[in-house]
């Protein structure tokens, strides 16, 4: 594989991790409600995630999918309908006032953070797809180990740092006050267009 090659997955992967998507928005409500430090584990939740789907990719996984795409239906319905709960999560929750105090859950953990990372991006199981694209052309069959690590490592950084970024820009102070303001409106946002999104995975 050569270093092009290389540095044109990390670009395409770049570009797929900064469109916007439920890990985006979730990156983006987490910042803006618990904070930057809760949203950088998210953050590695969906990096972790997206490693999952770039190996699974790399071993096959499109070819499985060809072979039975009830298999790809099925992953769809299944992550659709989990952002489709979340969201609705969210709108119930939009009127209820947010406790930032000590007394209040919020921030969650730093393992409940990675596990709702992990699960935001797991959900949606296009990521595998878009990196069968990617690797078909770009990644021949007899690629080194270490360069199959580096473009998995690739991944995980790119996932990580773009959406540790987001969750740092919604957790600034004139963020989180705008928020609070807002709660109500930003939050059915929120839970609209990640239902939206759920929608659309499961019907396309």
């Amino acid at each position: 594989m050569t270093l092009t090659a290389f540095l044109a997955v990390a670009f395409l992967h770049l570009m797929a991790a900064i469109s916007p998507g439920p890990a985006v928005l979730m990156s983006a409500r987490t910042g803006v409600t618990e904070g930057l430090r809760t949203g950088f584990f998210l953050a590695c939740g969906i990096g972790i995630g997206g490693v999952i789907w770039a190996t699974a990719a790399l071993f096959g996984l499109n070819l499985v999918f060809q072979a039975a795409p009830a298999l790809l239906w099925a992953l769809k319905i299944v992550g659709g309908m989990y952002l489709i709960w979340m969201a609705w999560g969210m709108w119930q929750g939009a009127d209820q006032p947010l406790d930032m105090g000590e007394t209040g859950r919020l921030p969650r953990s730093a393992a409940s953070a990675f596990r709702l990372g992990l699960i935001t991006q797991l959900a949606n199981p296009k990521p595998a797809v878009l990196f069968s694209a990617i690797f078909v052309g770009t990644v021949p069959p007899d690629t080194p180990l270490w360069v199959y690590g580096a473009l998995l490592a690739v991944v995980f950084l790119n996932e990580t740092v773009w959406n540790t970024l987001v969750a740092r820009i919604f957790s600034f102070d004139r963020s989180k006050a705008a928020y609070i303001s807002l709660k109500s409106i930003i939050d059915r946002s929120f839970g609209g267009l990640l239902a939206l999104l759920g929608v659309k995975i499961a019907a396309t």
